[in-house]
Formats: structure tokens, C-alpha cells, sequence
């Protein structure tokens, strides 16, 4: 990558001041750029992303994005939330990214040396508005600089600090590029590497003092300024872009390794996900459950009663494959899986007073964008807990009913689906393709127990009323003036 106006690169493999030495990496590896426009990502829209509190929470605790930012500079923070905004959908790019999430975390020291902790400072200098020696001709350069320096000592105290700052950031990348681990680099990180050794081979860089420039002379410190603000703004500026790139990378790897998620399996063939020990990502002590949907199996049937686990695993599923598709680790001991198009949830809804959406419509519209999708033929992971609970009893059994014996006919398509109505499972047996799994309670000692453990089959337990009893609402009822 040259830039107009730039000099000529020097020698790759050549001594400097600096103590350069340029690694030799694999140039046909994709692009970044290429990388990201030759594919789709995965579609979730603005209620998934609600309901799987990936950007926002209703509560004080923490969204996912949150959950996930390790990153160091606000740029890196940018870069981090625009791939949680558009994760991959293809099997492709989400490999080269578990490559590179893969090497990083083998690797982890190594990306310590990356000067990320200035670079936003560096960004300030670029955008700043600061006199300086503009000219080439020597008199002219002299008269400029003697002028700031003299008259303008907060514009001259910015451009030291500014020199300063960049001049860190340069030494600092050409020492982490210097490292012989980063030979076997793998993935997204490769085409980083390349671009940056290139940007760091314009001989300008030959001009960076080892030591710190504070104590230099002004025209050195102007000359600096003169290349970072004229000369190669535009290359620094690219430089602090892929730092940012770093640090995005860098932060889904230590998610993944302060969580202790696993890296998943990517699957060639029809659509399936296979997980043992998956555990929703927030609880500290969460008991592991098992998936296994499949196209023999397609459909989930999941029964229990309330506070036994059901939407706390709903929302483990859906959040896994979620960030699997992102590329780094999940919260499981294994998991493998087909990447969709497409992932949607229906588990908290809201009516509308405003637009005139009843809570039952809004149950209604959300079916009815899951089924757009799949009219479209699109791949679809779907998740919805208690469905049609915003009617009555026989209306919520009937649409349950058709909606789950159409569901199991859908081709290239996974769903998950809790319910109450345990008189369905009548009705399913000839569907196949739906399986049926479900969570218990216990009474001991006169109280409830959930171990939160799913079970093959459908459970029959209704314990409305004993929670209820056990809230002691019946004796504040019984006992009211």
C-alpha cells in the first residue's frame, strides 16, 4: 500500500535506527477489506437484539457488548461494537476469525506489546487544529517555526506532546512487529500484519529518535510534526486504524479467555447445532445443559414449570450461537454448529398503546416475521418462549398446534419453543422432527428446588399455585382488613 505523496518505502528486511526487522508474511491471504465485503452477516434484528441484551439491558447489569469489551481505546471499543453489530453467517470468515482469536490467546504476551494504551492521543494530535512549519524552503520553515515557537507556546506545547505520543506509538509498533511469533500468524491477523509492515517501512520512519524527543531541538521536533501533520497524515492515520483493528481482535480473544469460553466447531452440511455443557454466560454458578437440533429433529418442544430454567436456557442458546458466529469462544464445553442467516427470539414482548398493538399482536407479528424470513428462504435459527400466552387457553393451544407442525416442515431452519400447554404433546406425535425436553421442581423440606437440569421428554407439573403459596400471597389475602 503506497500513498500519493509519500516517499518510497525502504528495503524490507533492513536494519534502521529503530532496530527494524521485518517479518516475512503470507500475502495471498484475503484482505480485511475483501474479507468483510465478500460476505453477509448474520441477521438479527432490533428485537433479538433487545431480547438477548446484546447492546442494552433494562436493568444496571451489564449488555453482552459490555460483557465482551476488553479493548483499550475508544476506537478499538468502535471497531468491537460494529462486529457484534454484523457478525459473519458464512463458514469462511468465521474460521479466518476463530484463527486469529486462536492465535492470540496461544499467544496472548505478545499483543501486550502493542502501544494501544497512546494511540488515542495520537488520533487528538491529528485532528487538532495546531500552527506549525508548513513550507519545504528552508528560510520559510525557519521564519514558521521561530514564529510559533516564540509567540504560540500552547500550539508549540501541543506539537511536542503530539510529536511525542506518535513517536511512541512507531517504536512501539515496530518492536511488537519484530517478534518471531508473529511468523506463524494466522487469520485476519495476517493481512493486519502485511498492511502495517508496509506502513512502517517509509523511510520517515528512519527519522524517529529512539530515545524520547522532549529534550530535542525545536526544528526536529517541527521537522516531526511537518511529516506526521503534512507528509503522512494520511498513513498514520491508517496506522491508528489498524491498532483499533488490534485492539477488536485482542478483546474477543480476552472474552474469550477471562470467561474461559470454548472455541466452537464450524459445521459443513445442514443445519444443526450440537453443544454439551452449555451454560448461560452471566450466572457464576449455572448448571451445563446439552443441545442437540438437528434436521431429523428440527424442532425443540421444551416444557416446565415456572422458575425451573426454561428461558434462562432459550437465551443461552440463542446468545452461544450468537457469539459463535462471531468467531471467538462460547460458554460451553463444546459446541458445533451450522452457521444460518438468520437468528431471531420472541421472549420478552410489550403491546403498543400508541400504535394499537395488542400484547397478542405483537406475539402475532413476531411469528409473522420469522415466517417472512423463511417464505424468503433463508436459513433461521428461532427462538420463542410461551408464545400466545396474550390470549386464551384455546386459542393459545391452536395457534401453538399450527405453528409447530409448520415449523417442523421447514427445511434449513432450527426452533426452540417453551410452553405451559403440555396437552400438545398429543397432538405432536406424528411430527418427527420435534423432539421434547423439559425441566422439574422438587419440594423439599416444603419448599421448591429446581436443580435447572433438562430432561428428555415433556413435563406435567403445574405449580402456579404453590409458588404462589409459598410468596404467601393467599395469607396477606386471607388475613386483609
Amino acid at each position: 500500500m503506497r500513498l500519493a505523496g509519500m516517499p518510497t518505502p525502504g528495503e524490507s528486511g533492513r536494519k534502521t535506527n529503530l532496530g527494524r526487522r521485518f517479518l516475512s508474511f503470507d500475502r495471498q491471504t484475503q484482505s480485511l477489506e475483501d474479507l468483510r465485503s465478500g460476505y453477509d452477516p448474520l441477521v438479527l434484528d432490533a428485537h433479538t437484539l433487545k431480547d438477548l441484551e446484546i447492546f442494552e439491558t433494562d436493568s444496571d447489569a451489564e449488555c453482552l457488548f459490555e460483557f465482551c469489551n476488553f479493548t483499550r481505546t475508544e476506537g478499538g471499543a468502535k471497531l468491537l461494537r460494529k462486529r457484534m453489530e454484523l457478525p459473519w453467517c458464512e463458514a469462511e470468515p468465521i474460521r479466518i476469525t476463530q484463527q486469529s482469536i486462536a492465535f492470540i490467546c496461544e499467544n496472548r504476551e505478545v499483543f501486550r506489546k502493542l502501544p494501544a494504551y497512546v494511540v488515542q492521543n495520537v488520533e487528538i494530535y491529528q485532528r487538532e487544529v495546531l500552527l506549525g512549519a508548513t513550507k519545504k524552503n528552508p528560510i520559510e520553515f525557519f521564519l514558521q517555526a521561530s514564529n510559533v515557537y516564540f509567540n504560540h507556546d500552547r500550539h508549540y506545547r501541543s506539537i511536542v506532546r503530539g510529536v511525542q505520543y506518535t513517536c511512541s506509538v512507531i517504536r512501539g509498533l515496530c518492536e511488537f512487529m519484530a517478534q518471531e511469533e508473529l511468523e506463524q500468524a494466522k487469520g485476519e491477523i495476517v493481512p493486519l500484519l502485511t498492511e502495517l509492515q508496509e506502513l512502517l517501512s517509509f523511510a520517515w520512519v528512519d527519522e524517529i529518535p529512539q530515545q524520547q524527543v522532549a529534550g530535542s531541538s525545536p526544528r526536529k521536533i517541527f521537522r516531526l510534526d511537518q511529516v506526521f501533520r503534512q507528509q503522512a497524515k494520511g498513513v498514520i492515520l491508517r496506522i491508528l486504524q489498524l491498532v483499533y483493528e488490534f485492539d477488536a481482535l485482542v478483546s474477543l480473544a480476552d472474552a474469550t479467555l477471562e470467561h474461559g469460553f470454548t472455541i466452537p466447531e464450524v459445521l459443513d452440511g445442514d443445519i444443526r447445532i450440537e453443544a454439551e455443557g452449555l451454560v448461560h454466560p452471566y450466572l457464576d454458578e449455572a448448571v451445563p445443559n446439552a443441545v442437540n437440533l438437528d434436521q431429523q429433529q428440527r424442532v425443540l418442544f421444551l416444557t416446565g414449570p415456572n422458575m425451573a430454567g426454561k428461558t434462562t436456557y432459550l437465551r443461552a442458546v440463542a446468545m452461544a450461537l450468537y457469539l459463535a458466529h462471531l468467531g471467538m469462544g462460547v460458554p460451553a464445553h463444546r459446541f458445533a454448529f451450522v452457521p444460518v442467516q438468520r437468528l431471531y427470539s420472541s421472549i420478552s414482548l410489550n403491546d403498543d398503546i400508541h400504535a394499537g398493538i395488542s400484547y397478542f399482536r405483537a406475539e402475532a407479528l413476531r411469528i409473522r416475521a420469522i415466517a417472512e424470513s423463511i417464505s424468503l428462504g433463508h436459513s433461521v435459527v428461532a427462538v420463542m418462549d410461551e408464545p400466545f400466552k396474550g390470549t386464551n387457553v384455546k386459542d393459545a393451544f391452536d395457534a401453538s398446534l399450527a405453528v409447530l407442525k409448520r415449523f417442523a416442515t421447514k427445511e434449513d431452519c432450527l426452533f426452540l419453543f417453551s410452553s405451559h400447554l403440555i396437552e400438545l404433546d398429543g397432538q405432536l406425535v406424528e411430527s418427527k422432527q420435534i423432539s421434547r425436553s423439559h425441566f422439574v421442581a422438587e419440594v423439599d423440606g416444603g419448599k421448591l428446588k429446581f436443580d435447572y437440569k433438562l430432561r428428555p421428554g415433556v413435563s406435567d407439573q403445574r405449580l402456579g399455585v404453590r409458588v404462589l403459596e409459598e410468596e404467601g400471597v393467599f395469607d396477606l389475602l386471607d388475613g386483609a382488613k
